[in-house]
């Protein structure tokens, strides 16, 4: 044995040699690792969270790549009809009157018996919302005529023509018919639905999106526009509620043709532009807190989380290796306490860290986070650190990201187990009196309620409570019709298949289903009539596809979100309706599902072709495709879509399960913990705080062989998730270990929300002892009573029955 190399440390000369000639690699390995106050091995991705992606990237979504030829065919239905009444001029080159003109024409041209005729005029208002595209030389210029155009169609209300035809398309029974009774399903078969889909996308999608050119008066037609998608103005509902219907209409089977991608994307697009997005909720969120007196939010969650940084990933290959040398110099050392060594025995270097078909126990001792060593050992056990250059470091503000926050509740247990302690004595809900209790008690109880935070959802459950307990003297609630009012109001009677046939549809579009006999065909608007007879096509058609997939995914992950959190701040109730039959859906082991694949495969996928992406394909001359450029895809770091998604799913599975004990145990009798370890190797802060936080609510229930093996894990929940003051949940107390009854919770809630339901929306079934009672009797006996034709066939023998057959007591009656 040789004497120590940096620090003492006994080294061989195996050791030393292998130390030596890795030199350099270990060197460029510690330069790119940083410590815990901020290095780490490879960069943040570079994502910006958001409503939506680029402008550009959601308008090529729209359209699949076997779509690709139906754009010349656009333009040549528009060309042959304009050219039959202008000759000589050019669509850019006539003045706004003449535009508004041939617009007219064009929606006159709707109004035809002749579904052939109807189709080309569909396809000329396509040409024009895809930005006359023949007549552009860049994309710029297409997104500028887009933009004029599609105002321009607003104003003469090609809009409300397009909801007419679609709706005359989902009813149209011959279709239904031909198509369920066919053996496979290809494009062919949505044409009508497609281009009409396609137009009202991309006018909501333009509409939806601001400019600081835009003219006033396009300003003003938004807002108009905003207000009538909202409102239950197609067929007496919001234009949401109509396309959830064809949801549901696809998912029992009744309509396969559906282009279920477009109906997602665009029901997906209204949700935003009539509720708002991400930002607006937090608008509302504050103007609500003001309206009901509570004070202001102590942080803006958005600017929080975006200055975020991602913690380390997991050990690379060589890191594991260079730990496993570390670990055999540390056993002959013994200085350092057993309960640090054990932490390192948790797992086999050279097990592959991905493997979906890992043993429980394995993967229960899986160390995502733990690539570098404890901060208590690094001083005995690694070399010294060669020191980076001052410019290198990243500055980070001190302390937590989050302010702490606590619940009445938390303050009335505090003081319950205080003065039965001390006094000997509870007070109830008490949250004021002190006498008797010692001093730091008396500071711990203004601690909390410095940090007390009360939600709006607990001042609804309370007005709720009085509302019940008190029906005629409580008044009658004032109900804002507000958009998300009218959506609940709209959804409310068949939510629970809306949610069940997201979930289906969900379900077949997650890359780690397993293809099945009896799943839906989600498939139907990319197929093309022939099937792909080459290499190169099929390569083509299998990226296509995949894609298709991942843009489903986006779509549904993104309105279940919106929607959960927009009905949260309407009202808790319909909040907890729609949650409630997520989970009775099956949503949480879908999801878990989903997230128990490679998830950073699924993140830096390349499902995309970017030269047959619109606008590009209709702007530039395609190059050939070759097997080698699909293969390569783009050059981008990440898929921006597939991240979104994996947050989006994450932040609905939050939703769920927060203050939910019976959810939270379906995490942990799902063994979630593995699985949403492996995804905290996606090196993106919002994820990784997502993730964090399903860890975090289950932490005390995975036993203290878990907690120990997954310290740096449990550091990152310190570091970045909020701090709840006098929540214990590192560590499982008698209480929060009770046993769970599922059924009792959700029963418990169910009657809650039941009641809410009926008492608000449900007229015809008021409580008959709160009805006003007619005490005139001559109005009384005068009223006329319809009975019924076999009692009026058999009234002697009632009569005789329950009248001269039974003897009355005439004495006292008169008493």
């Amino acid at each position: 044995m040789d004497g120590g190399v940096g620090g003492g440390l006994p080294v061989n000369n195996k050791q030393r040699s292998m130390l030596s000639n890795n030199r350099g690699r270990g060197e460029f390995i510690r330069n790119q690792r940083k410590d815990s106050e901020g290095f780490s091995e490879s960069p943040d991705l570079e994502f910006e969270y958001a409503d939506t992606d680029k402008c550009m990237a959601e308008l090529s979504e729209l359209y699949s790549y076997t779509e690709g030829p139906e754009f010349h065919l656009n333009r040549k239905c528009f060309e042959e009809d304009f050219r039959t009444h202008v000759a000589e001029q050019k669509w850019t080159e006539l003045d706004a009157a003449q535009h508004r003109a041939h617009a007219m024409r064009l929606l006159d041209g709707l109004e035809v018996t002749a579904r052939e005729r109807r189709l080309k005029v569909a396809r000329a208002i396509l040409y024009l919302t895809q930005g006359s595209f023949g007549e552009c030389g860049s994309e710029a210029e297409v997104q500028h005529w887009m933009r004029y155009n599609i105002f321009l169609l607003l104003e003469v209300g090609t809009f409300t023509a397009m909801v007419e035809l679609l709706n005359m398309e989902i009813d149209n029974s011959a279709a239904c018919s031909s198509a369920v009774r066919k053996p496979a399903i290809s494009l062919a078969d949505s044409t009508d639905l497609r281009v009409l889909l396609n137009i009202m996308y991309l006018m909501v999608e333009t509409i939806q999106r601001e400019d600081e050119a835009d003219r006033p008066e396009w300003r003003a037609s938004r807002e108009t526009f905003r207000s009538e998608l909202g409102s239950p103005l197609y067929n007496n509902e919001p234009i949401s509620v109509m396309l959830f219907g064809m949801v549901t209409k696809f998912c029992s089977g009744h309509a396969p043709h559906f282009p279920m991608k477009k109906v997602l994307l665009l029901l997906w697009k209204s949700v935003v532009f009539t509720l708002g997005g991400f930002e607006q909720l937090q608008t509302i969120k504050i103007r609500r807190r003001e309206g009901l007196g509570l004070p202001p939010l102590p942080e803006d969650s958005i600017r929080v989380i975006r200055n975020m940084r991602a913690a380390s990933p997991p050990a690379s290959a060589s890191d594991l290796i260079e730990q496993q040398q570390k670990r055999a110099r540390r056993e002959h050392k013994g200085l350092i306490k057993q309960d640090n060594l054990d932490a390192f025995n948790e797992k086999d270097p050279y097990k592959a860290d991905d493997s979906r078909e890992d043993d429980e126990d394995g993967e229960e001792n899986d160390n995502a986070l733990e690539a570098e060593t404890f901060p208590l050992e690094r001083d005995e056990v690694m070399p010294p650190p060669i020191p980076h250059a001052p410019s290198e470091r990243i500055s980070f503000p001190k302390g937590l990201p989050w302010a702490p926050k606590v619940r009445e509740k938390d303050i009335e247990n505090f003081l319950e187990s205080s003065r039965s302690k001390f006094i000997g004595y509870t007070l109830g809900n008490d949250t004021d009196t002190v006498v008797g209790l010692p001093r730091p008690i008396h500071e711990s109880i203004h601690t909390l309620k410095q940090h007390k935070y009360v939600s709006i959802g607990e001042i609804q459950i309370s007005r709720e409570e009085e509302y019940q307990k008190t029906p005629l003297s409580g008044g009658e609630e004032e109900v804002e019709l507000s958009p998300t009012e009218l959506l609940y109001q709209g959804m409310l009677p068949s939510l629970p298949q809306y949610m069940i046939a997201l979930l289906k549809i969900l379900l077949a579009a997650a890359p780690t289903s397993k293809a099945k006999t009896d799943s839906i065909n989600i498939l139907a608007d990319v197929l093309p009539e022939e099937m792909p007879t080459t290499v190169l096509q099929s390569m083509k058609l299998g990226v296509d596809v995949n894609r298709h997939k991942e843009i489903i995914v986006k779509a549904i992950s993104t309105i279940l979100l919106l929607l959960l959190k927009h009905f949260k701040l309407n009202h808790v109730y319909q909040f907890e309706y729609m949650a409630q039959h997520l989970v009775f859906a099956n949503c949480i082991p879908l999801v878990l599902k989903f997230f128990n694949q490679n998830i950073m495969s699924y993140i830096t996928a390349k499902n995309s072709i970017s030269v047959l992406d619109f606008p590009h394909c209709v702007v530039h001359e395609l190059p050939e495709l070759t097997a080698e450029s699909l293969e390569a895809g783009d050059t981008n770091q990440f898929c921006w879509r597939n991240l979104f998604s994996c947050i989006n799913l994450l932040r609905i599975l939050n939703k769920l399960t927060k203050w939910k004990h019976s959810r939270t145990m379906m995490l942990v009798v799902f063994k979630s913990a593995p699985i949403l370890k492996r995804a905290l190797k996606v090196k993106q802060a919002m994820m990784q705080l997502y993730v964090l936080k399903l860890l975090k609510v289950q932490t005390k229930y995975l036993g203290r062989q878990w907690r120990k093996s997954n310290m740096k894990t449990m550091s990152a929940i310190y570091q970045k998730v909020r701090h709840r003051l006098n929540d214990d949940w590192a560590y499982g107390n008698d209480l929060d270990a009770r046993p769970w009854d599922f059924q009792a919770e959700e029963c418990a809630l169910r009657a809650n929300i039941e009641r809410f339901n009926s008492r608000r929306y449900d007229q015809t079934q008021s409580n008959p002892d709160f009805l006003p009672v007619d005490n005139c009797l001559q109005s009384v006996l005068g009223q006329r009573v319809e009975l019924p034709e076999d009692f009026q066939m058999n009234y002697d023998l009632w009569l005789e029955r329950e009248v001269f057959s039974k003897p009355i007591s005439w004495e006292e009656l008169l008493q």
